[in-house]
């Protein structure tokens, strides 16, 4: 049998399209459901931190506490490392991990917290099992995840039904659920986690700066990131396909009138003492 974490493959990889999402990340845009639970004393887990930005925002509301990020990949904790010395936090740390068997004790944080990760993961009920072990009673676990079926544009740009259909179909094969919103609920229940709180949230891009940053990145994502080598790859989508489908995200970000909503689905669930 493989390993948990060998059942899954990031999808998206670290290409610089990713990165330009990922940095545009804050605690405010990506973890406000979270926000009114934290003390300045707390010890967090930041699982699947990628640059560090939302960690590095979490460590700036705990000035007496400590935040640990953790990623599955080596290489994108130095960007984290460089995010977190430009802003002079000393109570942030760094390291590699395995959502699904984490390198923690019991009862280590008061909160372990994961944005956009469970959507990837080849478990993502033993994931919060882990997150479950490692979270002191009284604690939180916090997760924010998208839901991909759930997004919705206007206007009805030629191709972009064809991309949600293409990034479904390379997501699955990965081994990971883009639509994992939706489940976050019933994973944790699974889990055997209790007291949970579920909610939503959206991002949405309607201004002609988000229009463009949004649609850009998305047209380069597809034409030269991981994702784009494994649609090909896996035999998903020609060259030509993905061609098309940059065009179409290009396309609706000239588009005046153009409008993107990305549905999250959130859980705060807290431990029992």
């Amino acid at each position: 049998m493989p390993k948990a974490q060998e059942t899954a493959v990031y999808t998206h990889g670290h290409h610089e399209s990713v990165l330009r999402s990922h940095t545009w990340r804050t605690a405010e845009n990506s973890a406000a459901y979270l926000l009114g639970s934290l003390k300045p004393h707390m010890r967090i887990l930041d699982i699947g931190c990628g640059p560090g930005t939302i960690t590095a925002d979490l460590a700036e509301r705990v000035p007496d506490g400590h935040v640990t990020g953790v990623d599955h990949a080596p290489g994108v904790l130095e960007q984290a490392r460089a995010t977190a010395a430009a802003r002079g936090l000393a109570n942030v740390d760094f390291a590699v991990a395995d959502v699904h068997a984490l390198d923690h004790p019991d009862d280590t944080f008061c909160v372990v917290h994961a944005h956009q990760v469970l959507q990837h993961v080849g478990d993502p009920v033993q994931a919060l099992r882990e997150m479950h072990r490692v979270t002191r009673p009284g604690g939180f676990i916090a997760v924010r995840d998208a839901d991909y079926a759930a997004m919705t544009w206007y206007p009805a740009v030629p191709g972009l039904e064809d991309w949600l259909d293409l990034y479904g179909r390379v997501a699955r094969a990965n081994g990971g659920e883009p639509d994992a919103g939706r489940r976050l609920k019933a994973w944790a229940l699974a889990a055997g986690l209790r007291d949970v709180t579920a909610t939503s949230s959206t991002w949405t891009f309607a201004t002609p700066a988000e229009r463009a940053w949004w649609s850009g990145l998305w047209a380069d994502r597809t034409l030269a990131s991981a994702y784009a080598d494994r649609a090909t790859e896996g035999g998903h989508a020609t060259p030509e396909q993905l061609r098309a489908v940059s065009e179409a995200w290009r396309a609706w970000g000239r588009r005046e009138d153009g409008w993107f909503a990305v549905l999250h689905g959130e859980i705060l669930c807290r431990k029992e003492v």
